[in-house]
């Protein structure tokens, strides 16, 4: 039976989809041109816009901020009542505006030009006050809102954003902006954590079992318990040689009566998968879960072994 409702907001996600997939093949010379005069900017990005729009604006901003671009919101009438002696001439404006007509803006543009800085535009009047005195325009444009009586900005407001999301990723791209320097700007909260957790704050390093290539699996029972179901297996010179799991012991046991005298050499995964103390407690998460791995080995750039992690003690620590 069809539901009305379910109905109503499967179309809004729809159209809104595909006004954002347009927009998409749309961008070309203005926002490439919109992407260098960012990246070129000495000074701050300043975000501007009145209504919806402005609230796209303080988003933007964020965003810009958070990956590396310092920005900040500019309310269009507060600007023109003392607030424009945040803007410089090293500065970069970014207007935002669905019809380019907004008469809030026209002060803002003038006092602009006149400073010479350049102008970003995000709209859909591509003929529009706003377009013609844009340094860079891009193009915002829909065919029509969500709203059925194609009145309050929906559709406009999200490829917007989009498009707004889109110049913060390139511009983070081109400037190297790598996780270490999110993880600078974003110190606190889960996002934090995850981002500067690494696998040496959480791995066991000292005093733990480890077992020789010549040893049974009778051997290998106490130190699987301790190790929670995986224990390194070393050389002399306590260099990695391989793991041994708890399945691993399982299996043999279900195909070999006397499993307590076979050599761990015979069973242990020679090749395994490994972490590296100093990288991102996420980064090796994301590798145990793509390969089924409860534990990883810790080995130094010569292959020694340092220690092991477990998943559930980074998961603990934050790290996902």
């Amino acid at each position: 039976m069809s539901d009305p409702i379910l109905n109503e907001g499967r179309r809004v996600l729809s159209l809104e989809g595909e006004a954002v997939l347009a927009a998409r093949d749309r961008i070309g010379d203005g926002f490439r041109s919109a992407v260098e005069i960012l990246e070129k900017a000495t000074g701050r990005i300043i975000v501007s816009g009145i209504g919806k729009s402005g609230n796209i604006g303080r988003k933007i901003a964020a965003t810009l901020t958070s990956t590396g671009s310092p920005a900040t919101f500019l309310h269009p009438i507060e600007g023109l009542h003392g607030d424009l002696g945040i803007v410089s001439s090293e500065d970069v404006a970014i207007l935002i505006s669905k019809s380019g007509e907004t008469g809030e803006l026209a002060g803002l543009i003038e006092y602009l030009a006149r400073v010479g800085v350049p102008i970003v535009a995000l709209t859909g009047g591509l003929d529009s006050t706003l377009a013609r005195n844009a340094t860079a325009l891009v193009d915002c444009s829909v065919a029509e809102e969500a709203c059925p009586m194609d009145l309050a900005p929906t559709t406009s407001t999200t490829v917007t954003l989009a498009l707004g999301d889109a110049l913060a990723v390139v511009l983070l791209q081109r400037k190297g902006f790598e996780s270490s320097d999110f993880a600078r700007l974003h110190p606190g909260g889960a996002l934090g954590r995850k981002l500067t957790v690494t696998v040496s704050d959480v791995m066991i390093s000292d005093e733990y079992p480890v077992v020789g290539p010549a040893a049974t699996l009778k051997d290998c029972i106490v130190p699987l318990a301790e190790m929670r179901g995986t224990v390194a297996v070393v050389d002399d010179e306590h260099a990695l040689l391989g793991v041994l799991t708890s399945g691993d012991l399982t299996r043999v046991m279900e195909r070999d009566p006397d499993f307590l005298q076979v050599s761990v050499s015979d069973v242990m995964t020679a090749d395994p998968k490994t972490a590296g103390a100093d990288e991102l407690g996420a980064a090796a998460v994301h590798r145990m879960e793509e390969f089924g791995i409860m534990a990883l080995p810790v080995v130094s750039d010569s292959g020694r072994l340092e220690g092991m992690v477990h998943l559930h003690d980074l998961m603990r620590a934050g790290a996902v």
